[in-house]
């Protein structure tokens, strides 16, 4: 990974999501301490258009402890990132001042674009691709999907933000479980939709970072998916409930759920792009240590 030397810095990430709320603390790119919360703020902001009080609640205590144990742990800088939810919902300025005054530190609402540089940015650093290479990544998120184009050494040249991830995608289309083909065939249509006028570069490698990529890579048992590896995975999905899902590949139940919708995703990117992806470590949370850690030695 990248900055593996003595004088790295210890420093923390905070990541609120669609999905999850999750904890990131890392030194010299390394990941020293991880923790997460399933709050679903996402499935609130799909249902109701805004979080509801008590939803704001549980994620400013959430956030402040978080935030409070990478100060335990020794973290000279701790920042909080706000990912789609603080863009789509009704409320967003609300949550983000909540979340200010519980966590004390620096709340930075990532816009798509955002999002997209911090997930190329911490993908491209965990892989050795060659700098110049023209690379994508593919991050699906549960609000909304980030694809990037661009070389290690530049940095993303393109960038496109999809305002559709796994947990809004599961909400309209595949709420049954398990959700069958006919809803399966649903959910590619209302993606199709989405990319319809997304042309990308075509590069001339693709990796995915993000919870679905991670978990689809267990049930193929291989970091490549290919339109074979992906087609086989959303047949099995369509056909098999959350619950033998998570038994027979060890996937958290919340993540099986949304599963079937982030193949669909995964899929239709794939496609676009000309290539298949490869699951890679990285991502958001990765590239915002990246940043973290060169603000803090540019300070020294």
């Amino acid at each position: 990974m990248w900055l593996r030397h003595h004088g790295s810095v210890l420093v923390g990430v905070v990541d609120v999501g669609s999905n999850t709320v999750r904890l990131h603390v890392a030194r010299g790119g390394e990941a020293v301490h991880g923790a997460r919360e399933l709050l679903g703020l996402g499935e609130s902001v799909e249902r109701f258009g805004s979080i509801p009080e008590p939803k704001l609640t549980e994620v400013s205590v959430c956030v402040a402890e978080y935030v409070a144990e990478a100060h335990r742990l020794g973290a000279e800088r701790v920042e909080v990132l706000v990912t789609s939810p603080g863009r789509q919902a009704a409320n967003g300025a609300e949550l983000l001042e909540r979340l200010q005054a519980a966590a004390q530190v620096p709340v930075r609402l990532l816009s798509a674009m955002d999002e997209a540089r911090l997930a190329f940015l911490g993908a491209t650093a965990a892989t050795r691709t060659p700098a110049r290479k023209l690379v994508a990544v593919c991050d699906v998120g549960g609000g909304s999907t980030q694809i990037s184009v661009g070389t290690p050494r530049g940095g993303p040249e393109w960038a496109h933000s999809v305002d559709v991830g796994s947990m809004r995608l599961t909400s309209r289309c595949l709420q049954d479980d398990p959700p069958g083909v006919a809803a399966l065939d649903a959910a590619r249509a209302e993606v199709g939709r989405y990319l319809e006028d997304v042309v990308p570069p075509l590069p001339k490698t693709a990796l995915a970072v993000g919870g679905s990529a991670r978990a689809l890579r267990k049930i193929v048992g291989s970091p490549l998916l290919g339109f074979a590896e992906m087609s086989a995975a959303a047949d099995l999905l369509a056909s098999v409930a959350t619950a033998e899902i998570t038994a027979r590949f060890d996937i958290a139940p919340a993540r099986a759920r949304t599963l079937p919708a982030g193949v669909v995703i995964l899929a239709a990117v794939s496609e676009r792009l000309g290539v298949p992806l490869r699951v890679v470590p990285g991502g958001i949370r990765e590239g915002a240590v990246i940043e973290l850690e060169t603000a803090s030695r540019a300070a020294a």
